[in-house]
């Protein structure tokens, strides 16, 4: 929603950017904006990515 700030008005935006604001920050600590690019949800989604994955070996290691 960056690239679009017109939007930020919009309520079904504030919504969204209620509840995955909060995760995002996580990594916008880290890695922060270059420039107008904000690569905190590319990261943001690995992340959730691995934590799934992590998971779901975790879950087939345990039922053998």
């Amino acid at each position: 929603m960056s690239w679009l700030p017109e939007l930020n008005e919009k309520k079904w935006v504030q919504f969204i950017a209620f509840y995955t604001d909060p995760y995002l920050n996580l990594f916008r600590k880290i890695i922060p904006p270059l420039g107008m690019f904000d690569l905190s949800p590319i990261f943001a989604i690995l992340a959730l990515g691995l934590i799934e994955h992590g998971i779901k070996y975790l879950i087939l290691l345990f039922l053998k």
